[in-house]
């Protein structure tokens, strides 16, 4: 059952997303004003079983991000093995995985533009899916990583490439650009292995396949990124864990290919959903 995040006439609400519109269940739930709160609450189930018999009551509305307010956004880089090729360093599998935050605010939800900026117009794609943290935890070993699991999604991790090469030690300032990302388009419980284990990742430019993988072929798999990352940090409710995107992003192509406004891309994952947003520059206004 997936929940969403969802604006529609002036106000912001969390329900289910069916095939014709939203049921809206906040409104029932004023103790959870948003899912990062049910997902503390550990009421995700709660939420499936009020939905049952009610009616649509939104069919028009715009998707947000998931979790509107999570307190740790953190990327994973460079995870799949045919990444580290990528780059043309001649540097060998690295021993750890590299980590990098990004902010709420660099991304935006399904079906809305992401932004290109004037200062910059490498953007590019990188499909990913998104783990939602349900419990608590630190020190978590690789065997319990899965119990902290709440939710899935999807990550489309749009990144100004030329401002990720600004720096020596970090790509911090090439993430996080205004609206340069996408997550959602909503949240599927997490409730199996499978889920997981055996998902295939597609990622579409305009109808064709850029990225083209599968979950277990991570250098670093998720369990381990979990057990990796709550070494030094304590995961909360909310939290979400941008998992690694497989090589055929656009800056990897001779020439690049980067993203340009009316472009269309898709972030596949069967068993989450289909993450779709398009391509739009951000309004200059310099130039008024």
């Amino acid at each position: 059952m997936p929940f969403a995040t969802y604006e529609a006439d002036g106000d912001v609400f969390y329900g289910v997303a069916t095939d014709i519109g939203m049921i809206a269940l906040s409104p029932l739930f004023p103790e959870w004003p948003t899912l990062r709160d049910v997902i503390a609450d550990q009421g995700l189930e709660t939420l499936g079983k009020a939905v049952m018999g009610r009616s649509v009551t939104h069919e028009s509305y715009s998707l947000l991000i998931p979790i509107p307010n999570p307190e740790k956004i953190i990327c994973v880089g460079v995870n799949f093995p045919d990444r580290n090729a990528e780059y043309k360093d001649g540097s060998a599998q690295p021993k750890h995985m590299s980590l990098f935050p990004r902010f709420p605010r660099s991304f935006t939800g399904a079906g809305e533009p992401l932004i290109r900026p004037p200062e910059n117009h490498t953007l590019d794609y990188e499909g990913e899916v998104v783990v939602v943290i349900g419990k608590e935890g630190r020190r978590i070993k690789p065997e319990n990583a899965y119990d902290h699991i709440a939710a899935l999604s999807l990550c489309n991790e749009g990144t100004i490439r030329d401002w990720v090469r600004h720096a020596k030690f970090n790509v911090t300032q090439g993430k996080n650009w205004d609206r340069s990302g996408s997550i959602g388009p909503w949240l599927v419980p997490f409730h199996s292995a499978s889920q997981l284990d055996d998902a295939r990742l597609i990622t579409r430019v305009n109808g064709e396949v850029r990225q083209d993988d599968t979950l277990n072929r991570m250098m670093f798999p998720i369990s381990e990124e979990i057990a990796y990352i709550s070494t030094f940090t304590t995961l909360q409710p909310g939290d979400m864990i941008v998992t690694g995107t497989p090589t055929g992003a656009g800056a990897r192509f001779d020439p690049p290919r980067y993203l340009v406004p009316g472009d269309v891309v898709e972030v596949e994952v069967d068993g989450i959903g289909l993450l779709r947003n398009t391509i739009a520059d951000e309004f200059d206004e310099a130039e008024e």
